[in-house]
């Protein structure tokens, strides 16, 4: 059997991590690697455990997770980081899809599915929703 993919949940509220948590569970082939609070900690616990996949808040305190993604991914380039937030994708700081995210959702659109599909389509687009 594959070992499934390891995600780390990276967001200041923690009722968004449990619900990722939760998101996570349900989702076949995903395990939970870990959770940070803040871009300063993502990227230490990056670097500790080498996540496959990252579900990155925008906005936090200390380090918001642009900057946290573009020194992730500088790191650890094979790293999937999925932006999340409650911007609409039209509302997006300009420096988002530079950032090395590999992908955008909207907080209330994370699901199982939604998780799925987008590791799924990881290498068709540059930044896919």
């Amino acid at each position: 059997m594959e070992e499934p993919l390891s995600v780390m949940v990276v967001d200041d509220q923690a009722p968004f991590r449990m619900a990722a948590r939760a998101v996570i569970r349900r989702s076949e082939g995903f395990s939970l690697a870990g959770e940070a609070e803040n871009g300063v900690k993502a990227l230490e616990l990056a670097i500790e455990i080498h996540p496959d996949v990252v579900l990155m808040d925008i906005n936090m305190p200390e380090m918001g997770g642009i900057e946290a993604t573009r020194r992730i991914v500088a790191e650890l380039p094979d790293t999937f980081v999925i932006l999340c937030s409650t911007y609409d994708i039209s509302d997006l700081p300009p420096d988002a899809t530079a950032s090395g995210a590999r992908a955008y959702v909207h907080k209330e659109q994370l699901g199982a599915k939604t998780l799925r599909r987008l590791w799924d389509q990881r290498n068709e687009v540059a930044f896919a929703t």
